[in-house]
């Protein structure tokens, strides 16, 4: 069964990126070939809920956890909802489904020592690959964003002038971020090493030793790597970072809504999980700070 009509209106129309297209795609491939094997029929638009529920009871069989049955029904969703926008249903079968329960994890940011720690006294190599890295680790520390932002973050979104960062972000939104001295400083002695390499047909800023764009396993393992010398944290990861700047931020007294537009969320809701994080602060300074609570 070909799903190339739906999944060009995810990119042309929602601009979804090729990423989250294919994550779509597999989820709707995975319950097709489901049905073809338990029911001998590998069309998907006229099936009923109980053939759904049927896979989501293989799917937990198989060791998958609720989060990530959620999202692949997710993906049936919005699938389902293109076939009754385009006339092809009259109704969605999981118009009714209730997703499965999960449990809120918080993810623990850097704390500002651990961070000074990697920036200021961890070993970075004299070398391309190492001020490179210490540069992605001030880039993520000081803008916030996200993995695939950096990964496909170009020369000439940096204006040095302007002192700015411009970021693409997920549905080509684009947001501008300050240029921090610390980071603008870095750039420059990064960018000294990337000239030195052949970069006549790339234009993204941070690169492989080879010349070559950066890819996502890379910058998860450098950061995991350096912040394994400083951190006892159990998730040392590039989204950890998003956490840390948003937590610190917050900490230090910045506005919510100004860190929603850094962070280039769509809705407050997604921003407001990063004060469960710096709520731990804030009772550290209310029992210090409140009178009722000195002996």
């Amino acid at each position: 069964m070909t799903f190339t009509p739906f999944t060009e209106y995810l990119k042309l129309e929602k601009n979804y990126s090729q990423h989250t297209v294919t994550a779509y795609e597999n989820d709707l491939r995975s319950f097709s070939e489901f049905c073809e094997k338990e029911y001998e029929d590998a069309n998907i638009i006229n099936v009923h809920y109980v053939q759904i529920r049927n896979w989501i009871v293989s799917l937990v069989d198989n060791g998958l956890i609720n989060a990530t049955i959620n999202r692949k029904i997710s993906s049936l969703k919005t699938y389902y909802k293109y076939l009754l926008k385009t006339k092809q249903v009259e109704a969605s079968p999981l118009a009714k489904h209730k997703a499965l329960k999960t449990s809120t994890k918080i993810q623990v940011p850097f704390s500002e020592k651990e961070m000074d720690e990697v920036l200021g006294s961890v070993r970075f190599e004299n070398n391309f690959e190492g001020i490179r890295n210490k540069t992605i680790i001030e880039m993520f520390y000081a803008t916030g964003m996200r993995r695939s932002e950096l990964i496909n973050l170009k020369e000439s979104d940096i204006d040095y002038t302007a002192k700015t960062i411009r970021i693409l972000g997920k549905r080509n939104k684009e947001r501008i971020v300050p240029l921090l001295h610390k980071l603008e400083t870095q750039l420059k002695e990064y960018n000294t090493q990337r000239k030195q390499i052949d970069v006549s047909n790339i234009d993204e800023l941070f690169l492989t030793a080879k010349g070559n764009k950066m890819y996502p396993n890379l910058v998860y393992r450098l950061i995991n790597d350096y912040f394994s010398k400083a951190s006892t944290k159990i998730k040392k990861s590039p989204h950890i970072l998003r956490h840390t700047f948003a937590t610190h931020l917050l900490n230090q007294g910045a506005d919510l809504n100004a860190v929603k537009e850094l962070l280039g969320h769509a809705s407050l809701a997604s921003t407001q999980v990063y004060t469960h994080n710096s709520l731990a602060e804030l009772k550290n300074v209310y029992a210090k700070a409140h009178p009722r609570n000195k002996k």
